[in-house]
């Protein structure tokens, strides 16, 4: 009788294992073991990918950071308090990924691309992995239009190319993100995207830079991604990655794309951070062994692409912090090994009023004359040569030495193109005007002007160009071929304005 009753089980249990039709989800479940600092270990998660997103209770999103062999390490994005031991958590299939498109000009957001400015939700049609290999040789192109940054000493001697990586350094407070600030107000007009990126800066220094945005129109071509000092660790990791991904939507679009990293100094702590607590080894100076592959995957991505590609390009702007002016420290001497050359700020020349005070002498640019207009070039050729000339000379004389008439001659212009070089912040300055001015100084036009009348001549320069028969067809000839024009009509034009200063 048993026996009957269990072949009819049997059977009636094979009836129904056959007619079950019916869609069997099989999702990859884990549990929180331990969480704290914006890190959560997580056991039980074998199909885990690197820098996949998985999902928290409460909304909350994480990121695989390590792969071990028995749990995950995962860096919490949001609200990680909600998060406790023994949570559940799910793996999502996707890669780490940020909404990107036109609709994000004008916005401040955060590292996530969420909006952090109270203008309303921004709705984005299209979604990039964050990580992403950069472009390889074949891909990119030569770079030879440049990035004009509205500074006078920028322009004539250490020139950034659209394309480049240049390197802003110096100690605290001595104008480097007035410079990288300045080079985003200066592409007002010139269709080029701007993404400036925060990493660790006080929320109301970010804020007073979104008004002064506002104020000079730039926020129509600019996208700021905030992720400020009192946010953890692991959005300020995230943040220039964010930024360079919005970058390259444009990039892929044939724009010219300037990007702004404020600064790598605090990236490469938060990275320290991230990874000391996920127990990876530390090195030199506490960092990590991959912090050099962190910045140089991040820099990379910054190119000019072929023509067959639509031309389009990233200039990236990093902001590395010194201490003393040491530039040889561990995470400067990285970046400058990686970028394409460096603005070296000195807090010396700051403190005795020479500003922008970049030190000519450290300051270069590995893409130099072939990112400049031509007649830049020529009139800028000799300023670096002078400019230290005048700087042993300038040491010399302060021994109370007497010096013959040459010397003299030589120290005088030399103070002369110091003050020349000197511009106020936000005071920007056009490419036609800067090659007039360096121009009348190589032909020693200026020589017999005293210093004030030298920074009289520049405003008449700048206004003459613009009202002056003469100066405008001088401008005309300079922005249609960006050679220099007839020296007689350079001449005549300047002359004309030393009478009336």
């Amino acid at each position: 009788m048993s026996k009957i009753k269990i072949k009819e089980m049997t059977e009636v249990i094979k009836k129904q294992i056959e007619s079950f039709e019916q869609d069997v989800k099989l999702e990859n479940i884990g549990k929180v073991l331990s969480v704290g600092d914006g890190i959560a270990i997580v056991y039980g998660l074998q199909q885990a990918m690197m820098g996949e997103l998985l999902e928290f209770p409460h909304g909350v999103k994480g990121l695989v950071f390590n792969l071990e062999e028995h749990n995950v390490g995962v860096i919490l994005l949001g609200e990680s308090n909600l998060i406790k031991e023994g949570d559940m958590v799910k793996t999502t299939k996707r890669i780490f990924e940020v909404p990107v498109g036109e609709s994000l000009l004008g916005r401040v957001v955060n590292p996530l691309g969420e909006p952090l400015d109270a203008l309303g939700s921004i709705k984005t049609e299209k979604k990039m992995p964050v990580e992403k290999k950069a472009r390889g040789v074949i891909d990119r192109g030569s770079i030879n239009a440049s990035m004009e940054t509205g500074i006078k000493v920028i322009d004539a001697l250490v020139p950034i190319g659209r394309g480049q990586r240049e390197l802003i350094i110096g100690d605290r407070q001595t104008g480097k993100t007035t410079i990288a600030v300045d080079a985003i107000l200066n592409q007002k007009g010139k269709d080029v995207v701007c993404i400036y990126v925060a990493i660790g800066q006080k929320d109301s220094s970010v804020t007073a830079l979104v008004e002064l945005f506002k104020k000079h129109q730039a926020m129509d071509y600019t996208i700021v991604v905030n992720a400020g000092a009192s946010k953890e660790g692991t959005l300020q990791y995230l943040a220039p990655f964010s930024g360079v991904t919005m970058a390259e939507y444009f990039m892929e679009k044939g724009k010219d794309v300037l990007i702004v990293y404020d600064d790598l100094s605090k990236h490469a702590v938060a990275y320290r951070e991230l990874s000391l607590l996920l127990r990876r080894p530390p090195g030199r100076e506490a960092y990590p062994g991959d912090v050099f592959y962190l910045h140089s995957r991040l820099l990379e991505r910054s190119a000019k692409l072929n023509k067959e590609l639509g031309g389009g390009s990233i200039t990236a702007l990093p902001i590395i912090e010194t201490k003393a002016g040491d530039i040889s420290a561990y995470i400067s001497t990285n970046v400058i090994s990686i970028t394409d050359g460096q603005i070296f700020l000195e807090a010396e020349l700051f403190y005795s009023g020479i500003r922008p005070a970049i030190n000519a002498g450290l300051s270069v640019s590995r893409v130099g004359g072939a990112a400049q207009w031509n007649a830049m070039k020529k009139v800028a050729g000799t300023l670096r040569i002078n400019l230290a000339n005048y700087r042993e000379l300038e040491s010399f004389a302060q021994f109370g030495s007497d010096l013959d008439q040459s010397a003299k001659r030589r120290l005088e212009r030399g103070r002369k193109t110091v003050e020349m070089l000197k511009q106020d912040v936000h005071e920007l300055v056009d490419m036609p005007t800067q090659i007039v001015i360096i121009y009348a100084l190589s032909k020693g036009m200026i020589d017999d002007l005293n210093l004030d009348q030298v920074k009289a001549l520049e405003k008449e320069i700048m206004q003459g160009l613009r009202m002056n028969d003469l100066g405008q067809k001088i401008k005309k000839h300079l922005d249609e071929t960006k050679k220099i024009p007839e020296d007689k009509d350079l001449e005549q034009f300047i002359n004309g304005l030393k009478r009336l200063i």
